[in-house]
């Protein structure tokens, strides 16, 4: 007979609930101390955060299920790697003098049941929204997170972003928004993100499903011009046909120049046909060609060491601007340059890089942000340089449809060198399917004149426009552009007229 057997039973059942009291007690220590240790994380990583030489930027977060504060997490990691001081917040923890001084902020916040805000937004909503701040000095992006089965999809991150607005801030780029986790969307922010923190080759944080695709053609369409070449690039489906609408997206994965890889593997002294293993491919070279490769020579201890270091190469996007009756994806692109001369990634692969008839891993992001009107309503095309490539497919989409009501206002450099398809354009405004096209060649006159000039000129008309019902889309370049537009706009139609335009989605636009 055990001792537990010969005590009596009023003793052993205080002694097993004392047992059960000491389990719950280790059990709650056991938590507390799990809590603590994440806070300690938590603490130093914000210490660090905050810890940047550059210029502040505040990131915000609302989350339900913590999902948001991940996010949070992994764009302020993002800011700080580009030198931000970033300031990570719950947005239960931030005021309306956290706003006024912040000079930029990141949302990142989700929609829960039928609308409703997460729990950690209630005080925000509260005290912040409840009041009426002045953020004219607020610059602000805003990654909404929802499901598109509910019927008020993302109903919290728009009204934040229509309340920014309304309260004088600007945003930096256009409301992102995410249905159930989708991998495409998130990645559009982290290109945003990693464009104002000047990280542009960060790892994707999903690595798109891409297709197989042929470059079809690759022609220059200003040649001659003092700026930099532009490009008229075709890509046809080697797997089928794809789907696409007017507005949406490719996204491509860039590869690096096949003499920068043979360049690395001649300094490691290694067989550029060495076996390894990766998901791109079975082969050193070939990998290689998929990743970031390092900036100095130092060697690898073998080829799967150095494959097995060096992260993934980001994809880059491109607005379409062909439909799917034309049999292939049509994107204009610029031959960009990196601060050290260097070709751009995407740019480079696609411009100069790839070879004619040889494969581009590529994919269709949809963009419903950016589709057009679902009836025949007056339709106003806002674009400079190869911004032209979204305006592009629009047109197409509306004179097979035979929608004539639209207006084309277009800029670049100069007109002799950098009138994108013009024959297209003089074609379309012959036939009809351009009511009216206002130019504006920057370099053609002593002064320079930019698309938003041409808009404040025809105010009138732009006027009547938009009382006719008109909606305006914009696409072109985030800085600059985008920015002296919509003060044009406001200017011509009002800051509530543009307002109540963004909420009714006629006003669009895809910047970048």
């Amino acid at each position: 007979m055990s001792l537990f057997e010969i005590l009596a039973p009023e003793t052993r059942r205080l002694a097993v609930a004392g047992l059960v009291v000491g389990v719950y007690l280790l059990f709650c220590l056991v938590i507390v101390l799990r809590e603590a240790g994440r806070r300690r994380v938590v603490l130093r990583a914000a210490q660090a955060l905050a810890a940047g030489t550059g210029a502040p930027i505040l990131v915000a977060h609302a989350s339900q299920t913590g999902f948001a504060e991940e996010l949070a997490t992994a764009t302020a990691r993002l800011l700080g790697d580009g030198g931000a001081r970033v300031t990570l917040k719950s947005l239960a923890e931030v005021t309306a003098a956290d706003l006024a001084r912040a000079g930029r902020a990141l949302f990142v916040v989700s929609t829960t049941g039928e609308g409703d805000a997460p729990d950690t937004a209630r005080r925000f909503i509260r005290d912040v929204m409840g009041a009426t701040p002045h953020l004219d000095g607020l610059s602000f992006g805003v990654l909404a997170l929802g499901d598109s089965e509910y019927a008020r999809f993302c109903a919290f991150g728009r009204t934040l972003d229509a309340w920014l607005t309304h309260h004088g801030a600007a945003p930096l780029f256009d409301r992102v928004e995410v249905d159930d986790g989708d991998d495409a969307a998130l990645r559009h922010w982290q290109g945003q993100v990693g464009l104002l923190a000047g990280v542009t080759d960060a790892p994707d944080w999903t690595r798109p499903r891409y297709g197989r695709w042929r470059l079809a053609e690759r022609r220059r369409l200003n040649p001659g011009s003092p700026g930099d070449a532009a490009f008229h690039i075709r890509l046809e489906p080697l797997d089928g046909a794809a789907a696409w609408a007017a507005g949406d997206i490719l996204e491509v994965g860039p590869r690096n120049d096949p003499a920068e890889v043979a360049l690395l593997l001649a300094r490691q002294g290694l067989n550029p046909a060495a076996p390894v293993v990766a998901d791109e491919a079975a082969t050193l070279a070939e990998v290689l060609s998929w990743r970031r490769l390092p900036p100095d020579g130092a060697p690898a201890a073998s080829a799967q060491a150095l494959v097995d270091a060096l992260p993934p190469l980001p994809h880059r996007e491109y607005s379409i601007a062909s439909l799917p009756a034309d049999g292939g994806v049509e994107l204009l692109v610029r031959a960009m340059r990196r601060a050290d001369g260097r070709p751009g990634l995407g740019s480079g692969w696609l411009t100069a890089h790839a070879t004619p008839d040889g494969e581009i891993a590529a994919r269709v992001r949809t963009n419903r942000g950016f589709h057009g009107p679902a009836d025949d309503r007056p339709l106003i095309l806002v674009g400079n340089g190869t911004g032209l490539a979204g305006l592009r497919a629009h047109l197409k989409a509306r004179a097979a449809l035979g929608h004539h009501r639209n207006w084309l206002v277009f800029g670049e450099r100069a007109q002799a060198h950098d009138y994108f398809h013009q024959g297209e354009i003089e074609a379309w405004r012959a036939s009809g399917v351009l009511e009216r096209l206002d130019l504006a060649f920057s370099r053609d006159q002593a002064r320079k004149v930019y698309v938003q000039h041409r808009l404040i000129q025809a105010a009138d008309t732009l006027r009547a426009w938009v009382a006719d019902g008109a909606a305006i889309y914009v696409c072109g370049s985030l800085e600059g552009m985008s920015g002296d537009v919509h003060a044009a706009l406001v200017s011509v139609l009002g800051a509530e007229a543009v307002e109540r335009l963004a909420d009714e989605g006629r006003y669009r636009r895809d910047v970048y």
